[in-house]
């Protein structure tokens, strides 16, 4: 099954790559890449199964996932919510670059605060008090927490 799913996968990317179960840890270079790394470039996927266009976020990264915000209307969010692969990009739009499985993180109001001092620390304009996540605002909706974990561990385009 796992050389079927790696052969569909090579098919698909027209490259070479590597697949780690889930739960398994980032390959080390995308590890290095993301401790120094200020933004991600993120893709989703469409209906139609192109990749949508890259988007640049915020985020914070714990040693085993990535977490970043965005609004639940946006069509990141939909394309997630309805199970979309996350391909990201780490650090610049040629970086090194990986699939993950996202998920809405909800309840967890120590997370919000522990990624907001990370932007504060990481962001100018977060430490200026903009565009940091507030407890109260996932809390109400305003925006969601996303965590990645691995899917691909390596892609080469």
């Amino acid at each position: 099954m796992r050389r079927l799913l790696l052969s569909l996968l090579l098919a698909v990317t027209g490259g070479t790559a590597s697949v780690a179960h889930a739960g398994e840890t980032f390959d080390p270079e995308i590890d290095a890449a993301l401790k120094t790394a200020s933004y991600l470039y993120i893709a989703t996927k469409r209906l139609n199964g192109e990749w949508s266009t890259v988007a640049p976020v915020w985020f914070m990264y714990d040693g085993e996932a990535l977490y970043f915000t965005t609004s639940p209307t946006s069509h990141k969010a939909h394309r997630i919510h309805r199970g979309s692969p996350v391909r990201v990009w780490v650090g610049s739009k040629d970086g090194p670059v990986f699939e993950g499985q996202a998920q809405f993180i909800r309840g967890n109001p120590d997370l919000v605060k522990r990624m907001a001092e990370v932007y504060r620390q990481k962001y100018w304009l977060a430490w200026l008090g903009f565009f940091v996540p507030r407890p109260r605002q996932v809390g109400a909706g305003k925006i969601v927490v996303v965590k990645v974990t691995p899917l691909t561990v390596s892609i080469e385009e």
